[in-house]
């Protein structure tokens, strides 16, 4: 810590400071929500509505609101937001974002924002990273939200076009980044307008939010049509890489690439009887050779994929969850079906794409929860223009945490782990030695 912060205290300091007039407000009204019966609370709902269509702002109604909520959450789980909670809250309303350790209890602490944000008729979309956690807190949290007299919905991988588009018609509707950005896709293909399951991209939430837009930010979302090249030349080109040995390639697994060595390009020369690998007029053949390389030597069985009823079945590397009906581009899918001697279907041409950062960036509106955005601090900012507020903890942490330590390979990191184990059994048998 700085000296200046020191004096002035950290920017996440002096923004709480800001915000805690706010908190004080909420808090304050507390035994005025207390009082109002189950029903009185409810048309609190309604009076908020017709506040803001009378020309108040969400500002404006925010203390009364976030009061509305934790007595609602009182009533339904039991649980009162802490003050820290409220912090969060705020911080999320405010279209920031919201690092708080885990434990701290960002599922309740989204509710604040959402149903405020939902007052408006607009809609509002809370992003999980899996369809598990979206159910489980659509189920939980819905339960709040209904006792105040919104609808919750929530998309997940079965529902079809009908049912997507309820669920989107919600106030609250909770679903995977993957789900939402998809939809979005597949509405810009349709015809007719009443054939769009999505409304208006208002305002998101996204938990675990550094994941969904910085290590997954330039992922492409892809829907592809069939195309019309032949698949005879993937089978060709996975037989030459069946010949090859460990000298005839060079794999950079950082950089997920794969190409061939001096050795490998003669040997590719004489087996596909061509006088020189590098010419242009070889780029098909380059092409399906770094494929199949890629599938051989880089992807790997029932870690980035499975095969399952003569079909290749992308595992998500997020969430484990097996993606039926997407396919990897750029004729790598084919290249695997070769490996895995299943049927190789046609290459998929590209109808429609977007990237998770230019999805979200769509919205009116984005905040997000972590436990960990400082580090990626520079990147939201730049990026999506969002600043990261640290949010303390409700009691002290008294849990130590040790800086990270990368090694530059995986043996490496493997190596230091059983170094460990060794070192941590030696203490273990010495102290039931002096014992």
């Amino acid at each position: 810590m700085s000296i200046l912060e020191k004096i002035f205290g950290t920017y996440s300091d002096r923004e709480i400071k800001r915000i805690m007039p706010l908190v004080e407000k909420i808090e304050s009204l507390e035994s005025e929500m207390s009082k109002l019966t189950d029903e009185e609370l409810k048309n609190k709902t309604y009076e908020f509505k017709e506040r803001l269509n009378n020309g108040e702002t969400l500002d404006d109604i925010l203390p009364e609101a976030f009061a509305v909520v934790r007595e609602a959450a009182w009533r339904v789980h039991g649980m009162k937001h802490y003050r820290v909670q409220l912090i969060g809250g705020i911080v999320l309303h405010q279209g920031r974002i919201a690092e708080m350790k885990t434990g701290e209890g960002k599922t309740l602490v989204a509710t604040l924002p959402a149903y405020l944000n939902a007052l408006t008729g607009r809609g509002v979309h809370v992003i999980t990273v899996n369809d598990y956690l979206a159910k489980r807190d659509r189920d939980w949290t819905g339960k709040i939200y209904e006792f105040l007299g919104l609808t919750v919905g929530v998309i997940t991988h079965e529902l079809d076009a009908t049912q997507r588009r309820e669920a989107y018609n919600s106030d609250i509707t909770y679903g995977t980044n993957n789900e939402f950005g998809f939809d979005y896709l597949r509405d810009n293909m349709v015809i007719y307008k009443e054939e769009m399951v999505q409304r208006e991209l208002n305002y998101a939430i996204i938990d675990e939010v550094d994941s969904i837009l910085i290590d997954e930010a330039r992922t492409p979302l892809i829907i592809s049509g069939e195309g019309e090249k032949s698949t005879y030349f993937y089978q060709v080109a996975d037989t030459f890489v069946r010949t090859l040995s460990k000298e005839d390639y060079e794999v950079d697994e950082k950089q997920h690439a794969v190409i061939l060595t001096e050795t490998g390009v003669q040997k590719a020369e004489r087996f596909f009887k061509i006088e020189n690998y590098a010419d242009a007029e070889n780029m098909e053949i380059q092409h399906h050779v770094i494929q199949a390389l890629k599938a051989h030597k880089l992807m790997k069985k029932d870690i980035d994929y499975v095969v399952k009823d003569g079909e290749i079945i992308i595992v998500d590397e997020f969430t484990g969850r097996l993606m039926y009906g997407r396919r990897y581009s750029d004729g790598l899918h084919q290249a695997i079906e070769a490996k895995e001697g299943v049927k190789v279907q046609s290459e998929s041409k590209t109808l429609a794409t977007i990237t998770f950062q230019n999805y979200f960036r769509l919205y009116n509106k984005i905040a997000g929860m972590t436990g960990t955005a400082q580090t990626e601090e520079s990147e939201f900012r730049e990026i999506y223009g969002l600043d990261v507020i640290v949010i303390p903890t409700n009691k002290p942490v008294i849990r130590r945490d040790y800086p990270d330590i990368v090694y530059k390979t995986e043996f490496a990191k493997f190596n230091a782990i059983a170094n460990e184990i060794v070192e941590t059994y030696k203490k273990a048998s010495l102290y039931l030695l002096v014992q």
